[in-house]
């Protein structure tokens, strides 16, 4: 029955998630498409788009590793629904402990799958975005990891259901000054694991084509994007959860997914790319100095 259960959460995350990363990969694009004065896709655009790729041929290059060329996707996709579960056991179903540190090992994984995908394509351009991949990734996950140990230096535990219980004893993690500054860390270190502007130089389509990604077609490209959007909608998610109270209300909670939505479409359309190098400077800069200055913040109760 126990894995009954877990198979049914699993495969009701996969979906949930998926429908709502979908609709969020569209909302991004109306919003980009209305900031640039433009009408945009439909809202059945991107489930169209994923339909035509699934029917389409996966052409694996010649010289690729074709293991882990078709891996790549599936642990990318894997790791982010399965995190999903855990927001959704922990959140809805069962009081489970789930700790943050598991959640940051599995929000690593999409990550570490591109590159995968870069590297083992055999093709020169996607090989230089894995390598860029690989700098990105090693530049956002400090600050996002001190945004993150922000409350748990606030409420001295690591169990992020325990985390969620306190902010309904006292308040929102929003609500404290140490709070806001690492939501905001957070936000921009995730919008580079979503490969965002100005963060997406492993694709830059004006330089390497699509980059890591650029061998990919058919189903295995089709579990990319898919896995781009549940990323997208269960990042938001955890950080609503996890800085903004959860999802007790649900109308509430719909709205402050919404707004956190907005904002990363809104950084997104205000910035330009930056260099690799721009990135370290800013990633192991600014956004490291407020996330240490946040956990002092919070170690002083503020």
């Amino acid at each position: 029955m126990a894995i009954i259960k877990i198979f049914g959460i699993v495969a009701g995350s996969f979906f949930i998630f998926g429908l709502i990363g979908i609709m969020s990969g569209w909302f991004d694009r109306k919003l980009t498409a209305r900031i640039q004065w433009r009408v945009g896709p439909p809202w059945w655009q991107n489930f169209a788009d994923f339909i035509k790729l699934t029917g389409k041929e996966t052409v694996i290059p010649e010289g690729a590793n074709q293991f882990l060329f078709l891996a790549a996707p599936v642990a990318g996709i894997v790791a982010t629904v399965v995190t999903g579960a855990i927001l959704i056991s922990g959140s809805f179903f069962y009081p489970l402990k789930w700790d943050l540190i598991i959640i940051i090992y599995l929000l690593m994984i999409p990550s570490i799958s591109i590159v995968i995908a870069g590297a083992s394509s055999g093709n020169v351009l996607a090989s230089v975005g894995a390598g860029r991949e690989l700098k990105l990734f090693l530049s956002y996950e400090l600050p996002f990891i001190l945004a993150l140990l922000v409350p748990v230096v606030k409420f001295g535990t690591t169990e992020v259901a325990e985390i969620v219980k306190l902010q309904h004893i006292y308040r929102i993690n929003l609500g404290y000054l140490s709070g806001f500054i690492a939501f905001f860390v957070g936000i921009i270190a995730f919008m580079g694991k979503i490969g965002y502007v100005p963060f997406d130089v492993s694709e830059a389509e004006t330089e390497l084509a699509a980059g890591t990604i650029v061998e990919y077609s058919g189903l295995s490209l089709a579990l990319f994007k898919l896995m781009k959007w549940i990323l997208l909608s269960v990042g938001i998610s955890f950080f609503v959860i996890y800085f903004m109270g959860g999802f007790s209300n649900p109308v509430v909670g719909i709205l402050k997914y919404i707004l956190v939505l907005i904002l990363i479409v809104l950084i997104k359309n205000t910035n330009p790319r930056l260099r690799i190098d721009q990135i370290l400077k800013f990633s192991w800069g600014w956004l490291t100095m407020f996330g240490l200055f946040a956990i002092v913040l919070a170690a002083l109760g503020c």
